[in-house]
């Protein structure tokens, strides 16, 4: 559950550290990453759950991994996106095509998790 724990701790981090550095824009990203990394750790724990129990459907496993490269590509756009805005990076802001990217990686796993959950 490391991206359950990471949220809580990037949550933390956000509003100790970071509530006196970025401005609130750029907080309220980095918050909405942080909630929707929490929300899909969840839904991780729940394949994780379904994959034990019924090994043989591939569509659990792809709906993990959609829900794993959303974090990565939602989430994470949205933390690098928050701050370059506050000016603590220096990257392009093409970063944010990630987040759709990512917002759709969601989608497509609960999807899955629908179609698995029909097929049984």
């Amino acid at each position: 559950m490391i991206f359950a724990g990471l949220s809580v701790a990037f949550g933390a981090f956000g509003a100790h550290s970071l509530k006196s550095i970025f401005p609130a824009e750029s907080l309220n990203v980095f918050e909405t990453g942080v909630r929707y990394q929490f929300y899909h750790a969840f839904a991780i724990l729940l394949t994780g759950f379904l994959v034990d129990r019924f090994p043989s459907n591939t569509m659990l496993t792809w709906a993990g991994r959609s829900f794993i490269w959303g974090i990565f590509l939602f989430s994470g756009s949205l933390y690098l996106f928050a701050a370059i805005k506050a000016g603590m990076l220096q990257l392009p802001e093409a970063v944010g095509i990630l987040t759709p990217i990512g917002g759709l990686l969601f989608i497509a796993g609960w999807g899955l998790l629908l179609l698995a959950s029909l097929k049984k």
